[in-house]
């Protein structure tokens, strides 16, 4: 199966119910304080807009892509609901040619939360257009799970190869200013699909210029 049938299962599957729940990521949200650092967002692999929703909450111009239709239908539901503006996009990130000219350099918040669901492959080319999208002086804000959630298993993908370690992500942005990457664990409760004693790393990352 590809992608966007794999997660489309998974959102209808979830019934009314939100797979990751409806709050924002805790590493997200508790670096609301650096959000004023600019006025536009994306936030790529959106889901069912849990965070593209609260984003747009604190003020900022939120675009939202997700490969999903069924998650971006509970997603628009959701900002309906919670009286939220966002741009959500029907988007396959890894499509060739994507993004288009015209978002290049176009977002001071680039924002990927549990985006794991590609190999080694395919991280270089997802973190290249990440970083295409991101403005000179723009952030880009990742979190993620380590090779150690593999003993948890409370959340995430199943292969090792999928997850971050600090060596790869500074491999990876190298190039960038990195201002923050802390690895450490954490209860967390997000739905069903993430829940309990995790492993994580949380990364922001501004490009130069």
């Amino acid at each position: 199966m590809n992608q966007e049938t794999i997660w489309s299962k998974r959102y209808r599957d979830a019934g009314d119910d939100f797979l990751f729940g409806t709050e924002p990521n805790r590493f997200l949200a508790h670096r609301q304080d650096l959000l004023q650092n600019g006025r536009t967002a994306l936030s790529v692999a959106d889901g069912e807009g849990r965070n593209s929703i609260w984003l747009a909450e604190q003020g900022l111009a939120v675009t939202a892509i997700e490969i999903s239709p069924v998650a971006i239908e509970k997603a628009r539901h959701l900002a309906k609901v919670r009286q939220a503006e966002v741009n959500f996009l029907l988007v396959d990130m890894l499509a060739p040619g994507w993004p288009p000219s015209e978002m290049h350099d176009a977002f001071d918040w680039v924002f990927g939360i549990f985006i794991q669901f590609v190999g080694p492959e395919w991280r270089s080319r997802q973190f290249e257009v990440m970083k295409q999208l991101t403005a000179p002086g723009g952030r880009i804000l990742l979190q993620g799970y380590t090779p150690k959630q593999l003993e948890f298993r409370t959340g995430g993908p199943s292969a090792v190869e999928n997850l971050y370690t600090e060596g790869s992500l500074r491999e990876e942005f190298a190039d960038w200013e990195i201002e923050e990457l802390v690895d450490y664990e954490d209860e967390i409760s997000e739905g069903t699909g993430h829940k309990g004693r995790s492993a994580l790393i949380g990364m922001i990352a501004r490009k130069p210029g």
